[in-house]
């Protein structure tokens, strides 16, 4: 890629051409990374960006190579969060980079369903694990938003895997303010002391089948494998997940899976066969089926 921005340039005009270059990269987003881009580079919101871009202000030669540096990776498909270290989602803020499963909007949906089994749960504190936590955004966000709404959680996030568990404990040691657990285990074997005492169940497990192809670079070149890949049909994890929340559920407690788009039926059924009753798919942002929520029964 050429450099964009050359010689003296204005906040706005260096934008704009960041903006081409992306566009012309696949990325729908175009203006909106660039702007995030650059607000990052100048270590401001978007916000103050737009007032700088109005007023004219020119761009620092050295803010404008940096921003360069940053627009030609993105280019290249590195993801935004990797760029900038953190995920906006929902109420929070998260630490990601290298290692650790990038949070998609989509996830946004699952959390909404956990936080209304969290608020109907008859027990105080409400008790929840959260598998395959990655960087610790479902516990994280149900337990932030539960406490602004007047109930405590107390919460576990298991991840097994040793460069994701990083990003787990940096954002729960940020954000969870105590009412958070990291533990490094693996879903068939964790929290064994927490049988039948657990109100709600959460996981984004693994669920693309071995032999596909994610279709975005992002995530195909950049997510870690072992939280994309599930086996020959993409399902050996949640079925992990099924039977370790059968496990750990008390009576009338619910499990919330985030699964693809074509597997709700399938998900379904792994989880009444695991002994969950009354499973129901919903959709996420995009009108997708994701998400499944099931009751286990008494």
């Amino acid at each position: 890629m050429g450099h964009p921005i050359q010689g003296d340039v204005t906040v706005d005009s260096a934008v704009r051409a960041a903006a081409g270059v992306l566009a012309t990269a696949g990325i729908e987003a175009a203006g909106a990374e660039a702007e995030l881009l650059l607000a990052h580079v100048l270590r401001m919101d978007r916000r103050d960006l737009a007032k700088r871009r109005a007023v004219g202000d020119e761009l620092l030669e050295s803010a404008a190579a940096r921003f360069h540096d940053l627009v030609a990776r993105r280019a290249r498909r590195v993801p935004l969060q990797h760029l900038t270290g953190v995920a906006h989602f929902r109420r929070i803020s998260l630490d990601v980079g290298p290692g650790v499963f990038v949070p998609r909007p989509e996830t946004e949906i699952a959390v909404g369903l956990a936080l209304s089994a969290v608020l109907a749960a008859p027990w105080r504190p409400v008790r929840l694990v959260d598998l395959c936590a990655g960087s610790g955004v479902i516990a994280l966000s149900v337990v932030k938003e539960a406490a602004a709404a007047g109930v405590e959680v107390s919460a576990v996030a298991v991840e097994l895997s040793p460069a994701a568990v990083v990003w787990t404990r940096r954002n729960v040691e940020r954000l969870g303010a105590g009412r958070v657990e990291v533990r490094e285990q693996g879903v068939a074997q964790c929290c064994t002391d927490l049988d039948g005492r657990v109100d709600v169940v959460t996981a984004n497990p693994p669920y693309i089948p071995d032999g596909a192809v994610p279709r975005d670079p992002e995530v195909r070149d950049h997510d870690p494998a072992v939280a994309l890949f599930g086996g020959a049909d993409g399902l050996d994890v949640v079925r992990q997940v099924a039977r370790t929340a059968a496990r750990l559920c008390r009576a009338d407690g619910s499990v919330v899976i985030e699964h693809g788009e074509y597997q709700g039926p399938a998900v379904a059924g792994i989880l009444q066969d695991a002994g969950f009753r009354d499973p129901v798919t919903h959709r996420d942002l995009t009108r997708r089926p994701r998400t499944t929520v099931a009751v286990q029964d008494c």
